[in-house]
């Protein structure tokens, strides 16, 4: 197969969650330029939206959802809608997460419950039921987005740090199970993206600075540093890569 058609997903169908905005916005376009159909989910993903504009443009299709992925109930009823009106998902982009600061001591369990529900808990439902399909397949690729906390601490965000954390050692437990059986399960670390959920340290110019320094790339990273990571890990071209959390950092693991 020549290489650039190792990166074909014409035919194929993605499921992307969190993709109203930032990293899942830009990496759900990124599978469609690639030739894939998007599922699209989120809490507040509207039926006319400028994610589903930008895929339509690329002639694919686009499919919106809603789901509130910190309630239990309503990931499995959205499981449930989606496998009956689509009847093979060959991709699923694990990406909707949120983050709540507050220093450990203060830390609420009302923090921590959400933080672990949308992030951790949602996205492992998500790919057990998802992946029992790809498995009957024998064929699938599921994407997991961690994070630099999937490695490090971080300040002020121990929920979050901990959601992360487990999420790359669920990408390894699936990955050794599943690897043999045709699915492939990997992650995808963010460095320090300008996104919605980076815009307090951003605004924060001795901290900015701080994080900027140690970039060897010297910049903030952009949703569309994305895009080449997910096809790779989505497509014929990551067939061999299993239980592998790639960062997309500017260098910033390599400090």
């Amino acid at each position: 197969m020549a290489a650039s058609a190792l990166f074909d997903l014409l035919g194929k169908t993605a499921l992307v969650t969190g993709c109203n905005r930032g990293i899942g916005k830009a990496m759900a376009v990124g599978l469609a330029e690639a030739g894939a159909n998007i599922i699209g989910v989120s809490g507040s993903l509207q039926e006319e939206s400028e994610v589903k504009k930008e895929v339509e443009g690329t002639g694919r299709k686009f499919y919106a959802y809603q789901a509130d992925l910190s309630e239990r109930k309503s990931v499995y009823d959205f499981i449930e809608k989606v496998q009956k009106e689509h009847s093979t998902i060959d991709i699923l982009v694990n990406n909707a997460g949120t983050i709540m600061r507050k220093p450990a001591a203060e830390h609420p369990d009302e923090y921590w419950d959400k933080v672990l529900a949308i992030n951790l808990d949602a996205p492992f439902v998500l790919a057990r039921e998802i992946g029992k399909k790809m498995l009957e397949n024998g064929s699938g690729k599921i994407i997991f987005t961690c994070s630099l906390l999937s490695f490090q601490g971080g300040i002020n965000v121990p929920g979050y740090a901990a959601s992360k954390g487990a999420l790359a050692s669920l990408v390894k437990a699936l990955a050794n199970e599943w690897a043999s059986k045709g699915v492939n399960v990997n992650g995808i670390a963010p460095g320090y993206i300008a996104t919605d959920n980076t815009e307090a340290l951003r605004n924060d110019p001795d901290r900015s600075a701080s994080i900027l320094s140690r970039i060897p790339a010297g910049r903030w990273g952009d949703p569309n540093d994305f895009k080449g990571p997910v096809v790779f890990l989505s497509s014929a071209a990551g067939d061999y890569v299993h239980g592998t959390i790639l960062t997309v950092d500017g260098g910033w693991m390599g400090r």
